[in-house]
């Protein structure tokens, strides 16, 4: 196997890992926010699901992104590959920052702990107290 196969390969295993990132953290986000239904109010739910949900969509674009970096830089590294990754990034970058501030309510320059893996903790720990306070 060469070099660039390989590469290739380790490009469509993040990519598959975004995927499933997206996809079981989406099913993750549901089931929390059903248990906070349960057992509190529907608004209380909904905040939870659109937290954990957010969180979930920053960690996902993350590895795309890596998905993106391997397959430009190390399979095709032509100039037109590295202006169409440089886009991919920009675009995904604006769509993180504008999640984090959704999300956050304020820049993420402003808040530490406005990170993917952050949100989805901080859900979480909602979801826990939501359960708690019944």
């Amino acid at each position: 196997m060469t070099f660039v196969e390989l590469m290739e390969l380790a490009g469509k295993a993040f990519e598959a890992i975004g995927v499933g990132v997206l996809v079981f953290g989406l099913l993750w986000s549901v089931v929390l926010a059903a248990g906070v239904w349960r057992r509190t109010e529907g608004r209380q739910a909904y905040a939870v699901l659109r937290e954990s949900f957010g969180g979930v969509l920053l960690l996902g674009l993350e590895i795309l992104v890596a998905a993106d970096l391997i397959r430009t830089v190390a399979v095709e590294p032509s100039l037109e590959n590295v202006l169409v990754l440089g886009l991919i990034v920009l675009i995904r970058t604006f769509l993180s920052f504008s999640l984090q501030i959704e999300i956050e309510g304020v820049p993420p320059w402003r808040r530490a702990t406005a990170s993917g893996a952050g949100l989805l903790g901080r859900a979480a720990t909602h979801a826990k107290q939501a359960g708690e306070s019944r």
